[in-house]
């Protein structure tokens, strides 16, 4: 590591606060820049929908993802409120908006992705928001006013959970999903099912497999805008919440260059996290991994894979030897319900479920295990976080199980995982 003295992380993120822990933790003492287009340090994003949507009249959570003096006592030159506009490869070199130039011996691109638009529903309407940003959620927080109406584009986990808060703020919610099912690419249709009902029973209305057939947009936020469905359904909102996804930030690493996935879209990186330039590197939602016993580069918009990313780049820029990348998780609070999911959906998968998936239950609690030849790869579990924990070993290593055991309630899942294990190490 005697020959590296400058590290550069374009971004300034999840991802880019936890790889700058990591490099120090890894006794890398050189020189750290990290630039970063927001204005705020490196925060956490999953809050935005939820406790910091929430905190009307209410001071709002801490979500810094390190303390306020974390950046100076490391000796990080923390360049905020500022974009990197182009890398030079070859020199090595990065220009900066403001017309500076950094070197730097190894970058680390964590960029992030931006919240994919709708030609329909442009940012600059005042009858429109789209939440990507800790700006974007205090805008639209100061619109989430009880007894108004609003429309929210997009059934995926951001839209549900700005559905989620809105409504415990006493705002009337409309939800407008295109596909067949809430989540249909990433939970099996027992549970979109099973979603489905959570959310019409606290209060809001599903509008589902309907296409928007025509907008028309309030020219003030006081105003009702007007969207009509396919099926001829129109509502009248002040404001339309617009969640459809997200576009990884990838326009530095294509001006540079580099490879990014076709399928995906994302800067194609190795398990170590490097690109297709042996001295950059990318982290967070911006990349398409390769990931041994996958089949293709994963793209995993998660909290999750924005930390182990950023570990693992730290790790290997520092010259030391880490662990992969831990199986993918991901969690999302909503409806009085927290929802932790391990693995991700595959073909040919057989789901079993222990517990009762009453969805008007006050707090319900089940798991939903994806199987593909007896041995689980797919988890689902809903207020049941501790048990999800006891399971991973089993995912992990696609050990088998016994699935009318698991679904055996009068066993705990802790016993019934250590006897999986137990009996997965035994000799023939």
């Amino acid at each position: 590591m005697t020959t590296v003295s400058s590290i550069l992380v374009a971004g300034a993120g999840q991802a880019a606060a936890v790889a700058v822990a990591a490099l120090r933790d890894q006794g890398y003492g050189g020189r750290i820049a990290v630039v970063g287009d927001e204005a705020h340090a490196p925060y956490e994003r999953p809050p935005l929908s939820k406790s910091v949507l929430a905190a009307v009249g209410a001071p709002e959570p801490a979500i810094s993802v390190k303390d306020p003096d974390f950046f100076a006592s490391q000796q990080v030159d923390l360049r905020l409120g500022t974009q990197i506009t182009a890398i030079d490869p070859a020199a090595r070199q990065a220009t900066l908006s403001d017309g500076a130039r950094l070197d730097y011996d190894y970058c680390l691109l964590a960029t992030g992705g931006a919240a994919r638009t709708l030609p329909a529903f442009p940012p600059s309407s005042p009858a429109v928001c789209y939440l990507r940003t800790l700006d974007d959620a205090r805008a639209l927080r100061g619109r989430l006013q009880p007894g108004t109406h609003i429309v929210v584009i997009g059934g995926g986990f951001l839209g549900l959970e700005i559905a989620s808060t809105a409504l415990s703020l006493g705002v009337e919610v409309s939800i407008v999903e295109t596909a067949p099912r809430v989540l249909a690419r990433v939970v099996p249709e027992a549970f979109s099912n099973w979603l489905q009902r959570r959310v019409e029973l606290s209060g809001a209305k599903l509008h589902i497999g309907q296409a928007i057939a025509d907008v028309w947009l309030s020219g003030s936020a006081q105003a009702a805008s007007t969207i009509a469905l396919s099926n001829g359904v129109q509502l009248e909102a002040r404001l339309a919440a617009v969640a459809v996804g997200l576009s990884p930030n990838t326009q530095l690493a294509r001006d540079a260059g580099l490879r990014i996935d076709t399928a995906t879209g994302g800067i194609l990186v190795d398990e170590h996290c490097r690109s297709s330039d042996p001295h950059i590197y990318a982290a967070g939602d911006c990349t398409s991994q390769i990931r041994a016993g996958w089949t293709a580069p994963l793209r995993l918009e998660s909290w999750q894979n924005a930390n182990e990313q950023a570990r693992i780049a730290a790790c290997a820029m520092a010259g030391r030897n880490t662990t992969a990348a831990a199986y993918p998780w991901f969690w999302t609070d909503q409806f009085d319900c927290n929802i932790q999911m391990l693995g991700l959906p595959q073909d040919g998968l057989e789901y079993i479920v222990r517990g009762s998936m009453d969805p008007a239950q006050a707090a319900p609690r089940f798991i939903m295990l994806g199987l593909l030849q007896g041995r689980p790869r797919h988890a689902l579990a809903v207020n049941a976080g501790a048990d999800l924990r006891a399971l991973r070993p089993l995912l992990e290593n696609a050990l088998p199980i016994d699935p009318t055991r698991f679904c055996d309630e009068a066993v705990t899942v802790r016993a019934f995982a250590k006897a999986a294990q137990a009996s997965a190490a035994a000799p023939n």
